[in-house]
């Protein structure tokens, strides 16, 4: 077996230890914003539209639909914090892609992929317009995102791409002894301050007369025409309703084995010097990520600090979401030990956060969409790590099954069809695990899939960085 560029130049020991010994376990990019406290539900309400969740899904969702109908009432019940979860704590890249690349979409939906794509583009430009008119705060840049080959092998997979770069050309873009070559998609991708999105879609939404309630958990829906729903302290009439959980246990029975939680870990530098920087070069501040099945990606934030994240992507039994599984020492190590590897120049920088959070992992690596109750309940979920633009776009397809309009978002196939269920336990567990272990060795031989992963093709699970 050959071992990966990591575990061919590991980083000392002592340089770990040391850029890890003041890191606290906290979420930068929540400490980095001021949010808004918003009052708890109370009492019982009416309203026309009831979203639950108030991450970028059921938020993109509140403002699109006072875009549409300025009169419809609309009310969002979050169970914790706005943003506090995924919304919060993702990487911050914001890409056109709504099927979590485009090698994904195209090995599921190939005649309808110009199509997806020119959908795509079209969200993220709007998405971009809607920035600029609200005067949201949100760090947006679009720089694109760099993938780069760091086994001789990956090479090959860039060669043919738009935008390829050659090992100088990709050197002169970022300096790292680890990249062979790399392939720059210039204005696909917009780098965020993800906390901040999650906060000022809360605002945009507040100001088109949105109301908002945090701490008010969801207990249950029910009703056959109007619907109820219910929390600890209060309930909601509607008309209608939107649920945004993303990878919390879904309020409908039908979507419990569509996705499963899978914990992504991240690492957050101190800012860089002049001369850190300098050292590594990166102006362009394009999102970085590489193309191993255990990928990294990382990029700048405003202050010039580096996010680290990604490789070890853990389930745990049962498909539990706990805070505990938060802090996995081994991972941030493994994570710090990786970043030294990638930037040896860097050597003596310190990590000031180390955070975690559950993906909302489906079967085909990307989103899907439905209805309940007659049409009087849409969902949208699924999005595998890569929802901070398609949510947007997603907020539009459940507002359109809602009323009930065929649109050339909801009738294309990715939005018209279902992923693969998972296995219930023990079988979704060993399931995960035997994946994880076959993506590793692919990883060790020169990316190629074994007869299980290629059998998951087969029947359409798609495990496919």
């Amino acid at each position: 077996m050959v071992a990966t560029v990591f575990e061919r130049n590991p980083t000392a020991e002592s340089v770990v230890r040391h850029s890890l010994a003041t890191t606290k376990q906290s979420v930068f990019w929540l400490d980095d914003v001021q949010r808004p406290q918003y009052e708890t539900l109370r009492g019982n309400h009416t309203t026309d539209l009831v979203i639950v969740g108030g991450g970028y899904a059921g938020l993109w969702s509140a403002v699109r639909a006072k875009e549409r109908e300025p009169q419809r009432r609309v009310i969002v019940l979050e169970a914790s914090r706005i943003g506090w979860a995924a919304s919060g704590r993702n990487g911050g890249f914001c890409e056109a892609s709504l099927t979590h690349g485009y090698d994904n979409g195209m090995s599921r939906w190939p005649d309808e992929m110009p199509e997806l794509v020119r959908l795509g583009v079209q969200n993220l430009d709007e998405m971009q317009n809607t920035v600029a008119r609200y005067d949201m705060a949100v760090d947006w840049e679009r720089t694109g995102s760099l993938n780069v080959a760091i086994e001789p092998h990956q090479v090959e997979w860039l060669a043919e791409e738009e935008g390829f770069l050659d090992r100088d050309a990709v050197q002169a873009q970022v300096a790292s002894p680890t990249y062979l070559a790399g392939a720059w998609d210039r204005d696909g991708v917009a780098m965020i301050h993800p906390a901040k999105m999650a906060v000022e879609l809360a605002r945009v939404a507040t100001d088109l007369g949105v109301q908002i309630f945090e701490h008010s958990l969801v207990k249950s829906i029910s009703g056959t025409g109007t619907q109820t729903v219910t929390t600890a302290d209060g309930s909601v009439e509607a008309q209608q309703v939107i649920l945004a959980t993303n990878a919390f246990p879904s309020l409908l029975k039908r979507n419990r084995l569509m996705t499963v939680p899978v914990y992504d870990y991240v690492l957050m530098t101190e800012p860089l010097t002049t001369e850190q920087l300098a050292a590594i070069g990166w102006s362009n501040r394009q999102g970085l990520s590489d193309l191993a099945n255990q990928f990294h990606y990382y990029r700048l934030s405003a202050d010039n600090r580096i996010l680290f994240g990604g490789y070890d992507a853990i389930y745990h039994f049962g498909g539990k979401i706990r805070a505990e599984y938060e802090n996995r020492p081994e991972t941030f190590a493994k994570l710090a030990s990786h970043f030294f590897t990638t930037f040896p120049q860097l050597e003596g920088l310190q990590f000031t956060h180390k955070w975690a959070g559950a993906i909302d992992s489906s079967s085909r690596f990307c989103a899907f969409f439905g209805t309940a109750r007659q049409g009087r309940i849409a969902y949208a979920t699924g999005f595998t790590g890569l929802g901070v633009g398609a949510t947007r776009f997603a907020a539009d397809v459940m507002l359109d099954k809602l009323a009930g309009d065929k649109t050339e978002r909801t009738e294309n196939a990715m939005v018209r069809t279902k992923p693969v269920p998972f296995p219930p336990e023990p079988a979704a567990a060993m399931g995960v695990n035997l994946v994880r272990a076959a993506m590793n060795q692919a990883d060790h031989n020169q990316g190629k899939r074994n007869l299980f992963l290629k059998a998951l093709d087969a029947v359409g699970m798609g495990f496919d960085s």
